[in-house]
């Protein structure tokens, strides 16, 4: 086995599960989010940013899946456009389908953006500070501000108030209100 087939190996035996989770907090789709950890692994093995350092080559490959979600639903919005053209409308699902979809938080992270949901997943999956995820994803620190209320306003349209509590010793954790 190549050195580089046994970092890879090694690298997902011990961090596989935990990169899909993070992929389908950022997809919101099970398949789609192994499709992420796949993609992702292969622009870090094949490109050599790999190291023998698990945290740094964690840190490459959730950076490189925040990019990739990005990018994906930039796709999609596009093909969205003119889908019309070329498919047909899949059949419409029941009310109580589309009830049980938004009664959790998972479900209703599928209603951003990616940029919203990238933003949310990494503030508070991540706890990321604001500047942090600036520099990731590589919008202004303005921008990241504006995606983070607009995503918690519509994150509250589907789950009802949500508290964001901070002190100083605290980080930002994300609450449903009862």
């Amino acid at each position: 086995m190549a050195p580089w087939e046994q970092a890879l190996d090694t690298f997902v035996r011990a961090r596989g599960p935990a990169l899909i989770r993070y992929a389908f907090l950022l997809t919101g789709d099970r398949t789609a989010a192994e499709d992420l950890v796949q993609d992702a692994l292969v622009k870090t093995f094949t490109r050599g940013r790999a190291a023998n350092d698990l945290e740094f080559t964690e840190a490459y490959v959730r950076r490189v899946m925040v990019t990739r979600s990005i990018d994906g639903f930039r796709s999609r919005r596009r093909f969205a456009a003119v889908r019309h053209l070329v498919a047909t409308e899949p059949a419409q699902n029941g009310p109580e389908s589309a009830t049980a979809m938004h009664v959790d938080l998972a479900s209703a992270l599928t209603s951003l953006s990616a940029q919203q949901r990238a933003c949310i997943v990494l503030r508070y999956y991540e706890d990321l500070t604001v500047p942090e995820i600036a520099d990731l994803i590589g919008c202004a620190l303005g921008t990241t501000k504006r995606y983070l209320s607009e995503a918690l306003r519509a994150l509250e349209r589907t789950l009802g108030p949500i508290a964001c509590k901070t002190t100083e010793s605290i980080p930002v954790t994300l609450e449903r209100s009862r």
